[in-house]
């Protein structure tokens, strides 16, 4: 057991796989001399050379498009897109190749292909660089999406990435990456999709993922100092999303609220909220509640920025709404 931040979990898993597998390796901007604009990369270059750590120019669809072509031909790519706002640009290679040539194909080409986005509302980016585009992401079949929300499962989850035969998202969140937890590389990994309880409770579930996982722990201890237990679970993916955790704790606390940074309308907590309700209708006491940030491009002002997105204390204020209204 160790203790790291979350961008040297991630470096310590990328060395992990390129180690183990001459197949592996990595390409984006900054990635190699550079050691990768968050330092996830750091050391990798020096260790595995030009050959493994490849430099690129600023052509995401272009660098990400040779990734599909070198996870076709047995290779085990694993593409930095600085930022998740400059995959925008590399939509055509990861939803018109990517997700579709395994199924295109009838299964005679896999998809080895690991896709790093770092993103989220990091410190005044503005608002080109500072988007949440699950939303988007999630409604492609073909890909599969993880969030880690800690240093553990940065590790865990960007290993399995690279293992898998899928093409897998991993989308990593710019504010973690200082964050520091406690790293077993000898323990067994959960399932990458398996949603975890980060706390348990009785009176409400909440349901995050990402960075709004951790704050929802932050809320539900602000509650328990009220005599409120909130049970938070953290998705851990995105697509496939482990509903049967879920619904295990929707039907034992009877009250659902949802915690997400991505805009309300058409979010991934619209979805959320949609299937737990057909699934727990009978257990659930009220209709599902959601956090989320305002349907807005996010400013550039510091204060303004930090309002846009639910803080703890937004989920605190809605889960004692949802718990008074229906006590």
């Amino acid at each position: 057991m160790q203790t790291l931040t979350y961008w040297q979990a991630l470096n310590r898993a990328l060395d992990a796989e390129m180690a183990a597998d001459d197949s592996v390796f990595i390409l984006g901007e900054d990635v190699g001399l550079y050691g990768g604009t968050y330092r996830v990369t750091e050391g990798l270059y020096a260790k595995y050379g030009e050959r493994r750590v490849l430099d690129t120019p600023i052509s995401e669809n272009s660098f990400t498009g040779l990734g599909v072509g070198a996870a076709m031909a047995g290779m085990r790519p694993v593409v930095e897109i600085m930022t998740v706002n400059f995959a925008l640009l590399a939509l055509d290679a990861i939803i018109d190749m990517a997700a579709k040539i395994p199924f295109m194909s009838g299964g005679q080409f896999a998809m080895p292909l690991t896709i790093r986005m770092p993103g989220g509302t990091a410190h005044q980016l503005g608002a080109q660089h500072s988007q949440r585009l699950e939303h988007t992401l999630m409604n492609v079949a073909g890909l599969r999406i993880v969030t880690p929300a800690t240093p553990q499962d940065a590790y865990w989850q960007l290993r399995q990435a690279i293992r898998s035969d899928d093409c897998v998202i991993v989308l990593e969140h710019e504010l973690l990456n200082f964050d520091q937890g406690p790293v077993d590389e000898t323990i067994e990994a959960p399932p990458p999709h398996r949603a975890m309880v980060r706390r348990e409770g009785s009176d409400l579930t909440v349901i995050s993922y990402s960075r709004m996982a951790n704050q929802a722990l932050a809320a539900a201890g602000q509650l328990a100092a009220e005599g409120i237990e909130a049970e938070v679970i953290d998705l851990r993916g995105l697509r496939p999303i482990d509903w049967d955790t879920c619904a295990a704790s929707v039907e034992k606390t009877g009250l659902l609220l949802i915690a997400e940074e991505d805009s309300r309308f058409a979010g991934a907590g619209a979805e959320i909220a949609a299937t737990l309700a057909e699934r727990c209708f009978a257990s659930l006491r009220a209709a599902p509640m959601r956090v989320a940030a305002l349907d807005l491009p996010n400013p550039y002002n510091k204060r303004l920025e930090q309002d846009i997105i639910p803080q703890p204390a937004d989920i605190a204020a809605a889960a004692r709404a949802l718990i008074n209204e229906n006590s």
